[in-house]
């Protein structure tokens, strides 16, 4: 039974504690809509207050009829709502589409959560969304934080997101939708091969499945959580060098670390600074690398995000333009 499934997954990542106050993520699509079904389900039993959230990025023609099937969803429910609209097309004219339509998503988000009091936000990432994030970075090129994929439960910015239905399938979602008569919100896009996303998942993971792995989602949500726990061990490890090197990155201390906790320390610095280490390539940690053992004291490297490394004699010192 697929709320077994989901108790179960809470449980394994401890996800929901009792007395959670929740906000949940809707946008009115199969993934979102079961969510909020089954957190209306353990509502009682984990004593939960939920809250739901609707951003409308107001990209397709007709997304207001999202909203509404939200809004509608929520007084049928039982469960209060917050919606609002946001033109990310005309705030994307300003740097990439997705990127800020994540940006102001998790935004909204955590608005809302901090205006309610929420302990926790629930999005409706499922084992197939793993299995293609993993892929995708696997084609562009990733670290081990990048191949942990969608991770079950994260920080972000004080707040805390849990994915009940990380280790659902697709096809579990669509059989309990289609069991409870319910008919979510289909956002025709997915089925266009515009994004790199839509590429993977129309095309590259069916022919894996097909003629490669039968198993290929697993096997690649599998690896993504072998992969977060090697990351957690090793980024503990340079949590603490990080303390130890405190605000500036001192250079003697700094070689005496093994090079994977060296980058992870690198990572660790910019993410003081920007919150995060979005659009950071491995050719820049590569550069930063050089800078150390290479570069004259007084070289610049210049990041992404108007962010610079400066090599002084005894220490490296980061700082935003």
């Amino acid at each position: 039974m697929i709320l077994d499934k989901v108790r179960k997954t809470i449980k394994k990542y401890n996800l929901i504690d009792r007395n959670d106050r929740i906000v949940i993520g809707v946008s009115g699509g199969p993934d979102s809509v079961v969510l909020l079904y089954l957190l209306r389900a353990l509502r009682k039993e984990f004593k939960l207050i939920l809250h739901i959230v609707h951003l409308d990025h107001m990209l397709r023609p007709g997304s207001y009829k999202d909203r509404e099937f939200v809004e509608r969803l929520a007084r049928r429910l039982d469960i209060p709502v917050t919606t609002t609209q946001i033109n990310v097309k005309e705030l994307s004219r300003r740097g990439s589409q997705e990127e800020i339509a994540r940006n102001v998503r998790l935004g909204f988000l955590f608005k809302v959560a901090k205006d309610i009091k929420a302990t926790k936000i629930a999005l409706g990432h499922t084992l197939d969304d793993q299995a293609e994030t993993v892929l995708m970075r696997i084609l562009r090129g990733s670290g081990l934080y990048g191949l942990s994929g969608i991770l079950p439960k994260r920080e972000i910015m004080g707040y805390c997101i849990v994915r009940p239905l990380i280790e659902l399938k697709r096809k579990e979602i669509t059989a309990f939708l289609k069991r409870r008569r319910i008919r979510p919100c289909l956002d025709t896009s997915n089925s266009e091969d515009v994004y790199f996303r839509n590429k993977l998942r129309n095309r590259l993971l069916p022919l894996l499945e097909k003629e490669y792995n039968r198993n290929i989602k697993v096997v690649l949500s599998n690896m993504a959580e072998s992969v977060g726990y090697d990351y957690d061990y090793l980024n503990r490890i340079a949590k603490k060098a990080t303390q130890q090197l405190k605000s500036k990155i001192h250079l003697e201390e700094f070689l005496k670390l093994h090079p994977a906790i060296q980058r992870l320390v690198l990572r660790g610095a910019i993410v003081k600074i920007q919150g995060d280490t979005r659009r950071l390539t491995f050719q820049h940690i590569k550069e930063l690398e050089d800078l150390i053992l290479n570069r004259p004291v007084n070289s610049v490297v210049d990041l992404p995000k108007g962010i610079s490394v400066v090599k002084k004699k005894k220490y490296l010192s980061f700082c935003r333009n």
